[in-house]
């Protein structure tokens, strides 16, 4: 459904949501599925076997996990995540699973009305993320199980697709599958709004908020401007600020993605912040998104809106690390394993008889890169600059009998170093596991020729020359927090560097998942360090927890108000009605 349609808001009133999530992967969809009401209790029959952790679960055991005490729950618990609410709702939903037991989840889980937040969940393509950007042939590193959310059972949407007991992992195309189908089984396509593109997520600054002054503090109390206030009553089916998606006052669409941002964003921008009036009170705790929707046709619809809250859930594979030398730009040179995968499927650009690939990096992406191209018969030329016997190589982190891939390219690694000539030849003779197969540890690229030859420098000093058929740089990838003020850099732990998953991560509240530098944002998922799906899956449960804590004391000062004003005035009735009200 277009964010636009044809009974859209007039464009005096845009819209304000209590809470956007960017990003429509596993992080955002579980969070969706805690606002939309599913909400976690302790199965009564249920018996963890950590008996600490069950003793304290008992003694609120009537009272969602929700609404208990996460960092008092959390004390103790050690797992493979550095963020405590991750550890504690893994070990919640797939107790002791580190070692190696499969005991079932000890939740229960209710939808339950009252503990609904409106919001909405914007992502650039269908429900799953990245996932449907991987290539099909690899496997996922956690199993299957391991990459299910609450709610519905992983094996039972892929039964007949498990594999060994001891190798129980799954597809790209099976995971991303099973996401996509859990929107729709939780019932949640509501909240969800797919191809969208935000361009600008920024705080409303009191002093651009004010220009309607004569506004008195009244009009607005539970997080609404009285435009939207007044649209519960409007005919066109929006309820409470709500339509079955996004609307906004924004008419103006255009084709192949050219915005006239010079109309569109400044002089709009000041018509609508000027006629919303919004009030000083909620000045604090209002930020406005803006983007657009990619329709059919290449046609680009615009979007405007207000959010109490902003959830920053988009991952951290946006943007490939770049070694920064001469020629990386050449077209003959790619960043993703994808790019590998469609040039040896039934295009004939690659094959046994092809100058071989270079591929560089000592990560799973490269070793996925390395798998996919020996399977294809492609030669490959294997580029890292860390020692064989690095301690922080990821395969010596990963169990041989779960990954034997992987173990299977690191002994080539390992083995088939390239023993030659300064000036080489595209391949040299060795007998190997693999004769297609030639690591080169220790080396750094300097350059990529227009000619298709690279140059590489060893540990030694001693340059070398190859000719090489296609090149994929996989040494890593950034978010991409483009729109937010300095690309979100202020955000992480280190202001003065990118935002990166492992390097610098965003600075949270480890309980809440609030953004130390800036109130009303929350980050979860690989913005935080969190790579793992098993793990993401407790910035749903910390943000969830904070935003109803929130309104629970929101609804409570409200009632106390209209106590004090001796009545029950309309936005209370529409605060009970949905559960909606604001987090000002």
């Amino acid at each position: 459904m277009p964010l636009l349609e044809e009974s859209s808001l007039s464009r005096d009133c845009t819209r304000t949501v209590p809470v956007v999530i960017i990003g429509n992967g596993p992080s955002g969809i579980c969070l969706s599925y805690l606002l939309n009401g599913y909400t976690p209790y302790l199965d009564p029959k249920a018996v963890h076997p950590n008996h600490i952790l069950f003793r304290k679960l008992q003694e609120a055991k009537q009272l969602p996990i929700t609404e208990q005490d996460l960092e008092y729950l959390c004390e103790g618990l050690e797992g493979r995540s550095g963020n405590p609410v991750a550890v504690l709702f893994d070990t919640l939903l797939h107790p002791n699973a580190d070692l190696g037991f499969e005991f079932p989840s000890v939740l229960q889980w209710r939808l339950e009305k009252k503990h609904h937040i409106p919001h909405l969940v914007l992502g650039k393509a269908t429900p799953g993320g990245a996932w449907h950007a991987m290539e099909g042939s690899m496997l996922t590193i956690s199993l299957g199980i391991w990459m299910e959310l609450p709610g519905v059972n992983y094996r039972d949407i892929t039964s007949g697709k498990r594999r060994a007991a001891s190798n129980d992992r799954a597809t790209p195309e099976e995971i991303s599958s099973y996401y996509k189908n859990y929107v729709k089984l939780m019932g949640l396509q509501k909240n969800f709004v797919d191809n969208t593109y935000v361009t600008s997520v920024q705080k409303l600054h009191r002093s651009l908020e004010n220009r309607n002054g004569n506004e008195k503090d009244n009009e607005v109390k539970n997080g609404f401007d009285n435009c939207n206030k007044n649209s519960t009553e409007n005919k066109n089916g929006v309820v409470n600020g709500f339509s079955k998606k996004l609307q906004n006052g924004t008419e103006k669409s255009t084709k192949n993605g050219e915005i006239e941002e010079g109309d569109e964003d400044e002089r709009g921008k000041d018509e609508e912040r000027e006629k919303i009036g919004l009030s000083q009170g909620l000045s604090q705790g209002l930020w406005e998104v803006r983007g657009y929707q990619k329709l059919q046709g290449d046609t680009h619809v615009p979007f405007s809106l207000f959010a109490e809250n902003v959830v920053l859930a988009t991952g951290a594979s946006d943007s490939p690390a770049r070694l920064g030398v001469e020629g990386e730009d050449l077209p003959y040179v790619f960043h993703s394993v994808r790019d590998l995968g469609v040039a040896v499927s039934g295009h004939g650009k690659l094959g046994s008889s092809s100058d071989p690939v270079l591929i560089v990096g000592a990560g799973l992406s490269a070793a996925d890169a390395v798998l996919c191209a020996l399977n294809h018969r492609v030669p490959v030329l294997h580029a890292f600059r860390k020692r064989v016997d690095d301690p922080g190589l990821i395969f010596k982190q990963l169990p041989k009998t779960l990954y034997p891939e992987y173990h299977r390219v690191y002994n080539m690694m390992c083995s088939q170093g390239y023993k030659a000539s300064p000036i080489a030849s595209p391949t040299a003779p060795c007998s190997c596991l693999h004769p297609s197969y030639t690591s080169f540890p220790e080396h750094c690229v300097l350059s990529f020729q227009p000619d298709m030859h690279c140059v590489m420098r060893g540990s030694s000093g001693v340059l070398k020359v190859f000719k090489v058929s296609m090149v994929l740089v996989l040494i890593g990838t950034y978010p991409n927090l483009f729109f937010l003020k300095e690309q979100g850099q202020y955000l992480g732990l280190d202001p003065s560097r990118p935002i990166s998953c492992r390097q610098n991560p965003v600075d949270i509240n480890p309980y809440t998942f609030e953004c130390n530098a800036e109130p009303g944002l929350f980050a979860m998922g690989p913005l935080i360090g969190d790579n793992f799906v098993r793990f993401l899956k407790g910035g749903a449960l910390g943000i969830a927890s904070c935003l109803l804590s929130r309104l629970k004391q929101r609804m409570k000062k409200n009632r106390k108000l209209i106590a004090e004003e001796g009545g029950c005035g309309g936005w209370g009735r529409e605060v009970s009605g949905d559960g909606g009200g604001g987090f000002v």
